[in-house]
């Protein structure tokens, strides 16, 4: 095949003229001569949007996932001497966010298959300590809601969905975001919608807790009576205007985002059946939000790594690659953060073979074709060489 570059883009999901309009008419009405950014309808409109979207009584939009986990640590009183378990296959703030409030983080291990936390697992992590649990929806495949609830029925313990790869999938047919205790989403960059770049929001049934989450991301404000009260000690976690409209323009294209995805990586899929040095992602059906094409490369049948690989990819055939999670008390932050990592060992071996191929929305068919190919042709010159 001809050699030419498939880069990784740091865009995940599809900006159109719609996108860039909904941002001008709030930057034109901006300049005009009583202009300003406030009030924020865009704001009330959105959040209604995209509770409605993902299934939530309630969303408070945030200005990230990362944010929302931590007010929703705040909100159930997190504290020192409280664990909180989550999946060591993650992005740093599913635990941070709870090291932040002075808790312990217990890293539980993850299922082989789906790269999800496993719930049994969560099951010998408990403590009379455990006061939180923190899933997450790895790459967009939905994890076992089920079972983590009949843990939270069995135990009171909350459960905080960390669905920054879940905006636009389903859990046995139907939207997660009122699962559980609340949702944390991300509308960062890479995502399949994107606000401008950052972004976050918190769903929940729960009208109490939802309260709370509002006051929390805005100074500890409460609205709707004769004066505005601040109640609780709070912080200014808002989006902007101008990210409220591009929101409901992205967020009325998420549905065809995640189809568009997920056509992709099951071609994908197709391509590399089989390629028996790699363990494919499994789940791209209904109901996967096909954030990510996670691969991983099968260190019990080769020699190299997947870093060697991936350079060879790139050196080789100009095929970009992403390596977006490493175990998460890898990072040097955690030499002053109380974990347990105990019994983790899938997740430890699962973070050093993983990697993402440059799938996204608008990748052409034939860019597909090219990507299997030099995946191939790289496995192949690495186990000659």
């Amino acid at each position: 095949m001809e050699i030419h570059p498939v880069p990784f883009k740091a865009l995940g999901g599809l900006y159109e003229q719609d996108d860039v309009d909904a941002a001008m008419r709030v930057i034109a009405n901006a300049a005009e001569p009583q202009g300003t950014f406030f009030p924020l309808p865009e704001e009330t409109d959105f959040q209604s949007a995209f509770a409605e979207h993902e299934g939530a009584e309630y969303a408070i939009a945030v200005n990230s996932c990362g944010t929302g986990l931590d007010v929703c640590m705040m909100v159930l009183g997190i504290q020192a001497g409280d664990e909180v378990i989550t999946s060591p296959l993650t992005f740093v703030c599913s635990a941070t966010c709870a090291a932040a409030r002075g808790a312990k983080v217990v890293f539980a291990d993850i299922d082989e298959q789906t790269m999800n936390l496993d719930p049994e697992q969560v099951r010998a992590k408990l403590s009379d300590r455990t006061r939180a649990i923190i899933p997450v929806h790895y790459t967009g495949l939905p994890c076992d809601l089920d079972a983590f609830e009949a843990i939270s029925r069995e135990t009171g313990i909350p459960i905080i969905y960390d669905a920054a790869h879940m905006a636009g999938g389903l859990y046995q047919g139907r939207p997660v975001g009122g699962r559980g205790q609340a949702s944390c989403y991300s509308f960062q960059s890479n995502k399949n919608m994107t606000l401008l770049g950052e972004g976050g929001a918190v769903t929940t049934d729960d009208a109490d807790f939802a309260e709370k989450v509002r006051q929390k991301k805005t100074f500890g404000y409460v609205y709707g009576g004769p004066e505005v009260r601040v109640v609780t000690i709070g912080f200014n976690y808002r989006m902007t205007k101008v990210q409220y409209a591009v929101g409901l323009t992205q967020l009325a294209k998420l549905d065809r985002v995640v189809a568009e995805r997920r056509r992709r990586m099951l071609r994908m899929n197709e391509l590399l059946a089989e390629v028996e040095e790699l363990i494919l992602p499994v789940g791209h059906g209904p109901g996967h939000a096909s954030h990510m094409y996670s691969v991983r490369l099968d260190t019990d049948q080769v020699s190299f790594s997947e870093a060697e690989l991936r350079k060879q990819m790139q050196e080789a055939h100009q095929v970009g690659s992403s390596k977006c999670y490493h175990v998460a008390w890898s990072w040097e932050a955690f030499a002053e953060i109380d974990y347990d990592n105990s019994d983790c060992a899938i997740a430890e071996k699962a973070c050093r073979q993983v990697f993402q191929l440059p799938i996204f929305p608008d990748t052409p068919f034939e860019d597909l074709d090219y990507i299997a190919w030099a995946v191939k042709e790289s496995i192949a010159a690495l186990k000659e060489s």
